[in-house]
């Protein structure tokens, strides 16, 4: 057996358990995390959580001794051509969440194109409201998680390092989703890793089939995670792994998987790291 030499504090988009943040709690608690990450409570988006919402947020998980790893918000999912203000104004507002419930990250995207633009064409809107954002954290004592979803600007490896070099902050950093890159046609481990590796900071667990786009548990795809796993347990990685494992449905502003799915992504993961000697905690 493989002795341990990496220790990562094991997380999950609770809402793809269930809206109820004490279910959430109590299965994320049951399959061995620490943490949890907050997308939404009781059907209700973070980025429109009132004060009183989020203090009753942040009693349960204390209850149940329960950390926050991230605030998963859906700053940058929109599109480009609204105006920076927009997203600021927004981000303002999740940082407050973020500073409530004692976690600094906050995952954000980098901005949906109108359809027959390039990408091209939208890089420099882009950039400016990146480096908007990353100041408006840096000021805030925040860093800023980008994931790699499909169909915004930073979507490959390519342009994910684009947008890390050109704004060049330390309150912007990567969450490396593997399956996510799956479905714009990339490796993730052999394409991407050793460029993005210097950024990256966070990572969110799904694995995803090359030929389909679907989305299935660690090891099951393409997403080469047990060699990701694997290479960031050897460079000394100890950050989150977070699950979202979107094995039941998806919808706009996230997806669900329901506690027995989400139970068998965790366990998936869960074997591939014990192979790469990590121990989740």
């Amino acid at each position: 057996m493989t002795q341990p030499h990496a220790v990562w504090n094991l997380s999950g988009f609770g809402d793809e358990v269930d809206p109820d943040p004490a279910v959430q709690a109590a299965v994320l608690l049951a399959l061995g995390a620490s943490h949890i990450e907050v997308r939404s409570a009781w059907g209700t988006n973070v980025s429109e959580l009132e004060p009183d919402a989020v203090e009753r947020l942040k009693s349960i998980l204390e209850e149940k001794g329960l950390k926050v790893s991230a605030v998963a918000s859906p700053i940058g999912k929109v599109d480009v051509s609204l105006p920076v203000e927009h997203e600021v104004a927004r981000l303002r507002r999740i940082m407050s969440v973020a500073k409530a419930l004692d976690t600094k990250y906050v995952r954000i995207f980098s901005f949906y194109r109108a359809e027959g633009q390039s990408q091209e064409e939208v890089r420099g809107a882009v950039m400016e409201r990146m480096a908007a954002l990353a100041g408006e954290a840096a000021a805030n004592g925040i860093v800023l998680l980008h994931e790699n979803e499909k169909g915004i600007y930073g979507d490959t490896p390519e342009r994910v390092l684009d947008i890390m070099e050109t704004v060049n902050s330390p309150a912007l950093r990567v969450a490396w989703d593997n399956a996510n890159f799956v479905q714009v046609g990339v490796k993730p481990y052999t394409e991407g890793y050793a460029i993005l590796r210097p950024y990256l900071e966070y990572l969110q667990v799904k694995d995803a089939i090359a030929t389909t786009g679907e989305v299935v548990p660690s090891g099951e795809g393409d997403g080469e995670l047990e060699a990701t796993i694997a290479a960031l347990a050897a460079d000394g990685y100890t950050g989150f792994a977070s699950l979202e494992p979107h094995l039941a449905s998806a919808h706009e502003l996230g997806g669900y998987s329901g506690p027995v799915a989400f139970g068998i992504a965790a366990r998936a993961f869960a074997g591939l790291a014990h192979k790469s000697g990590v121990t989740l905690a």
